[in-house]
């Protein structure tokens, strides 16, 4: 018994690994000069946020999905752009936090807001979004119901954003606030020193 056994759940699950884990991975093993190449002064990050919010949006239109689901190459493009986009906007992230620059927390939050919100409306829907998704599971025999399948894929992605976009945040807040101090001399509590 496989532990997502629904379309839907399988996929949000590769989604996930390969965007928020396997992303910022490879992202951290690149040479810095590398992450560097991302952009500059928080336009590359702009346009990577604004650009992996887009893709991911776009392509879990119901319509989008549905086509994909049923074209292996449409599939390839889908996985593809996401994974590239999130490169991009991981890397550029990466930038600005070593660089103690503020935009990135702010990029990790709308982001992650944005992610946790179609997180939410596949959990809360009160009917299956990809009605696709019903001909695709009896033609695979999976057990799992459109509805609960879609609703196991919000889940993941309401469990698993907030991890690693806060996560991330939290520590761009931490390197900002470093570099706050050495660069301008703020002390949050003068009168205690």
């Amino acid at each position: 018994m496989a532990i997502f056994e629904g379309i839907l759940s399988q996929h949000m699950a590769v989604h996930i690994a390969a965007m928020n884990v396997l992303a910022p991975c490879v992202v951290l093993a690149l040479p810095r000069r590398a992450v560097q190449l991302a952009g500059t002064e928080g336009v590359g990050l702009a346009l990577a946020t604004v650009l992996q919010v887009a893709l991911l949006w776009t392509w879990h239109i119901p319509a989008m999905l549905g086509a994909a689901l049923q074209t292996p190459s449409l599939m390839l493009a889908l996985h593809g752009s996401l994974f590239a986009a999130a490169l991009w906007f991981w890397a550029a992230v990466t930038r600005g936090i070593r660089q103690g620059e503020w935009s990135s927390m702010a990029a990790l939050l709308v982001t992650g807001k944005l992610f946790c919100l179609l997180g939410v409306l596949l959990t809360f829907s009160p009917r299956a979004i990809y009605w696709q998704l019903t001909l695709l599971q009896s033609c695979f025999g999976t057990q799992a119901a459109p509805l609960v399948d879609q609703q196991l894929a919000g889940l993941l992605m309401l469990v698993a954003c907030p991890v690693v976009f806060v996560g991330a945040a939290i520590v761009a807040a931490r390197r900002w606030l470093q570099s706050a101090r050495l660069v301008h001399g703020w002390r949050p509590y003068p009168e205690l020193e």
